[in-house]
């Protein structure tokens, strides 16, 4: 709507509207706001116990590395290392929050088909073995929550942007311009008013 529009009944109305539309909208934003930042804090949360759980699953899947390299020889357990099939089995869709497309992994383990023979390795080796599994299936999840919480932080910082726009410029600007129609409307009714009042004293 321009500002410099014509003071008129039909103006007035415009400008109403146009106000209620940017508080209604401010208030949206907002809430949208703060349903994101809970979903964000609830997905960094979640992305500091994975961290924790991967760290501890990792120290483990070394230590047996380790011990594994010890008892079968780093060549052998490299050969079989270099054995374990490629994963194929993860799968990304996305889902919406509050229009925020996050990624949704699905993961379908396959069964732990052993690449090597019982009789020529140790236990320490499907130590090793089990616990990176577990790694892999966590550091799966930490991909997905973390790019969740970028995302979500991301659309967080437009929504201030579009609130903090309406709040401090669009808000505002309708407030004043509603005030300076109203205040115009209502000098010309005085005017309007006086003038009648003149016509009147000079008709007796």
């Amino acid at each position: 709507m321009d500002l410099n529009t014509f003071p008129t009944k039909g103006n007035l109305m415009l400008a109403k509207n146009s106000l209620a539309l940017a508080r209604q909208g401010y208030e949206l934003m907002d809430k949208k706001r703060n349903i994101l930042i809970r979903e964000l804090m609830d997905l960094i949360d979640q992305a500091r116990d994975i961290q924790s759980e991967i760290d501890t699953t990792f120290r483990e899947a070394y230590q047996a590395l380790q011990k594994a390299n010890i008892e079968l020889g780093i060549n052998y357990v490299q050969e079989i290392g270099s054995s374990v099939p490629v994963e194929n089995g993860v799968r990304i869709k996305v889902r919406s929050i509050m229009g925020t497309e996050i990624p949704l992994v699905q993961h379908e383990p396959e069964p732990m088909n052993l690449t090597y023979a019982y009789y020529s390795t140790r236990e320490s080796l499907d130590e090793a073995r089990a616990r990176f599994e577990k790694v892999k299936e966590l550091t799966i999840r930490l991909a997905m929550v973390e790019n969740s919480a970028y995302r979500l932080a991301s659309n967080i910082k437009k929504t201030q942007k579009r609130a903090n726009a309406l709040k401090n410029i669009t808000i505002p600007t309708y407030e004043s311009l509603t005030r300076n129609i109203t205040n115009a409307l209502e000098e010309k009714d005085r005017e309007e008013f006086t003038r009648l009042k003149v016509i009147k004293r000079m008709h007796r």
